[in-house]
């Protein structure tokens, strides 16, 4: 069971960047995906969830109306579309899985991949 985050980078601020959580040895179709993040100093905090159905999507109030989570179950991926970055994006962002909902406890979780945003 392996949660595989991708597509972080470098972007200038008020740039875009699409972040992709693949799973493999597992279907994500039963799964709540969230995505997390954890910047230099300080905490990790949930950025976004999206229920197994994609009926239902949660956003950090920072990031609403910025960031778009989306999940293709025929590709095992789940998406994070970051629009508008800010400089105070910058983290490493990571992939988690549950079976339980998008407020428990995450039970899978996949390296992180690197998001620096400049001024």
């Amino acid at each position: 069971v392996q949660l595989q985050a991708s597509g972080g980078g470098w972007v200038q601020a008020g740039g875009s960047l699409r972040l992709s959580c693949a799973g493999s040895g597992f279907n994500l179709d039963y799964y709540f995906i969230g995505w997390f993040r954890q910047a230099p100093g300080k905490e990790r905090e949930g950025v976004s969830c999206i229920s197994s159905s994609g009926d239902s999507t949660y956003y950090l109030d920072s990031v609403k109306g910025r960031f778009t989570i989306s999940r293709d179950n025929a590709k095992n991926t789940v998406y994070l579309q970051m629009n508008s970055l800010k400089v105070e994006d910058t983290a490493v962002y990571y992939c988690a899985a549950t079976m339980a909902g998008c407020y428990y406890g995450m039970d899978y979780w996949g390296k992180g991949t690197l998001v620096t945003v400049s001024s």
